[in-house]
């Protein structure tokens, strides 16, 4: 068992990783709690135990249960139960849950503690860590949140061995993008470790930017900037683009695969890397067996849109962080034409 620390700004919480860790939740949730809202969908199938006063909270499946309907009709269940300022949520289950839990309990009584048992790879590596909440709109993926950090992080690689074997993939979406923010030979490192490494990684990240602050432009002109915490984005701006226009059947960890594909070509066709950076990031994403290339009946316009709608971009321009000689960069004002010829080229 490891016990990681997350520090951001003026708060710190542990992350539990190892087989077994769902078990250690009760001793790591708010001292003088009374109740516990717990939160989860059907498909997950982990209990927990809390030591509280609990009662399970269903939402629904898939990305459709990221709405502002599901978070209503929770914090109308937590009011039903009693749930004050003193008692505590507990998502349970994968990014789905972590954000909408987090969401649902940010902004009932305006901030209640919640604490996060993670069922996914994806999850324990990501989704549950850092305090982004948020819910989906039509207009786009994760337009309505809050940053609310978690009492506790739980994961429990145990239950990782019961993921179908897409879900599973999925989170190693997310793995191959630490794979290109320094975390080394994360391919050949035993699960558990693996796990904890990621966690470490995102750990350093938010704690020098607990808010996505840095790398907020201060003129309007385009350029390169120190990324901070946009870091953690890296591939997600054409994953979040292909999810909104539809997901195209594809899960998040593979459109995250196929974003970090696009990003590698585009810094090329920038001028920022060469064919061999390019490369390396294919073979990364087919070592895990992700898919490098754009879906069938993607249309680059409708993309584009959504891109310009992501919560990096300014002033209604294209931007990502993306490869370049210094590392990863946030770059601003990238040309339409540019984007629209390499998602021609995938």
């Amino acid at each position: 068992m490891r016990e990681l620390l997350v520090r951001a700004g003026e708060s710190s919480y542990p992350v539990l990783v190892g087989p077994g860790a769902r078990h250690k939740l009760s001793s790591h949730l708010p001292t003088g709690s009374n109740k516990a809202a717990v939160v989860t969908q059907p498909g997950v199938g982990v209990e927990v135990e809390t030591g509280l006063r609990q009662e399970v909270f269903l939402i629904g499946e898939g990305e459709e249960a990221k709405s502002l309907a599901t978070v209503e009709q929770l914090c109308r269940n937590f009011a039903r139960f009693g749930l004050s300022r003193g008692d505590v949520v507990v998502g349970v289950g994968g990014g789905v849950v972590t954000d909408v839990a987090g969401f649902a309990a940010a902004v009932y009584h305006r901030g209640v503690p919640v604490a996060h048992v993670a069922t996914t790879l994806l999850a324990q590596i990501d989704a549950a860590i850092g305090g982004k909440t948020g819910v989906n709109l039509p207009e786009g993926k994760n337009l309505v949140g809050a940053f609310w950090q978690p009492t506790c992080v739980v994961c429990d690689t145990e239950v990782l061995s019961t993921l179908p074997e897409r879900e599973y993939k999925s989170g190693l979406g997310e793995m191959a993008k630490y794979a290109f923010l320094g975390v080394a030979d994360l391919a050949t490192l035993p699960l558990d470790e693996a796990v904890a490494r990621c966690v470490e990684c995102k750990a350093s990240v938010v704690g020098e930017d607990p808010e996505e602050r840095a790398g907020l432009p201060v003129a309007t002109k385009a350029g390169a900037v120190g990324p901070g915490r946009a870091l953690l984005n890296y591939g997600h701006t054409l994953a979040h683009a292909l999810e909104a226009a539809g997901g195209f059947g594809l899960r998040h960890g593979e459109a995250v695969a196929i974003g970090l594909v696009f990003a590698a070509r585009l810094a090329r066709r920038l001028g920022r890397i060469g064919d061999q950076k390019v490369a390396e990031h294919e073979s990364v994403v087919l070592h895990y067996g992700l898919p490098v290339r754009l879906p069938a009946g993607v249309e680059a316009g409708e993309l584009i849109e959504f891109m310009r709608r992501d919560k990096k971009a300014t002033g209604g321009g294209l931007t990502f962080v993306l490869d370049g000689p210094a590392g990863l960069e946030l770059v601003r004002g990238v040309p339409v034409e540019d984007v629209l010829a390499t998602l021609s080229e995938m």
